[in-house]
């Protein structure tokens, strides 16, 4: 075989704007917001490899581990977001261990389909989502004392993400997030979740889950009281808000019956909260 080695990539043609949240938004600094976006990319390739109805487990090992190597230097071609990244990080100086631990996520996104409880739900997220908010951080060079709020951000982003997606996940990939002790103690299953409206057994573990978000935004609080950057107070401040709206809206809204997505209504309404992080 000759010629140039086939990219392991196959975009979902999801990017920045089908997020809920600011993805390296016009408040990041201006020199360093295509670095954000590399790391973005990485991800987002990475996240559709593992969530890819097509591709079985062993596929989808396969092509991380090719994203891996790209961008830790060991192969030249094969994945173009991680070549993009391996220069960002060259030129910024930034470990590459956030990245990894990402890949990390994924790998286990390819071959397991359940989680136990939410200590083992949680010990997901430190790899699947903190690794993100760290990055970012490290990219500002902000003290580390800022990874915990950033941490409980990020995670309470991901479970958000996990109960607007928790139908679409079974029915494409037969994946649940939602903790099997948790469904158990409330007399529910993976199954009510091919449901067209929430059982009531269901809801309660939605609430119980936004219990925990709750319990987790109260700390994220902290992010933009201890971040130095202003531009990236104003960004994580936003983002704070934003997922106490999202939180708020699966409250009173049922996942099941239609995705729940913040309104411009909630997105005026961080923007104007976020401003009481300026003082």
């Amino acid at each position: 075989m000759s010629g140039k080695v086939a990219s392991v990539e196959a975009w979902s043609g999801k990017d920045r704007a089908d997020e809920n949240f600011p993805v390296g938004s016009l408040l990041i600094r201006a020199d360093l917001r295509a670095h954000v976006h590399a790391f973005y990319a990485f991800a987002r390739n990475a996240d559709d490899i593992a969530d890819s109805p097509l591709l079985s487990p062993d596929e989808k090992l396969a092509r991380l581990d090719v994203m891996e190597a790209v961008l830790l230097g060991q192969a030249k071609e094969g994945s173009p977001s991680a070549t993009r990244l391996h220069r960002s990080l060259a030129e910024t100086g930034v470990s590459p261990r956030h990245a990894c631990e990402l890949l990390q996520a994924f790998r286990q996104d390819a071959t397991k389909r359940r989680y136990a409880s939410w200590d083992e739900l949680y010990a997901y997220c430190r790899f699947s989502a903190m690794p993100v908010g760290r990055h970012v951080l490290d990219l500002h060079g902000e003290a580390p004392d800022t990874y915990p709020p950033s941490d409980a951000l990020c995670t309470a982003l991901q479970i958000l993400n996990h109960l607007q997606d928790c139908a679409q996940d079974l029915a494409r990939l037969d994946r649940c997030y939602l903790p099997e002790d948790l469904l158990a103690a409330h007399g529910a299953s993976a199954d009510d979740l091919r449901r067209a409206q929430a059982t009531k057994g269901l809801r309660a573990v939605f609430d119980a889950l936004l219990d925990h978000v709750d319990s987790l935004n109260a700390q994220a609080v902290f992010l933009p009281k201890t971040t130095r950057s202003l531009r990236l107070r104003l960004e994580t401040a936003v983002i704070v808000e934003l997922s106490q709206h999202l939180a708020a809206r699966l409250r009173s809204e049922d996942p099941l019956a239609q995705r729940v997505k913040l309104r411009k209504s909630d997105v005026l309404a961080s923007a104007f909260g976020a401003l009481r992080f300026l003082a």
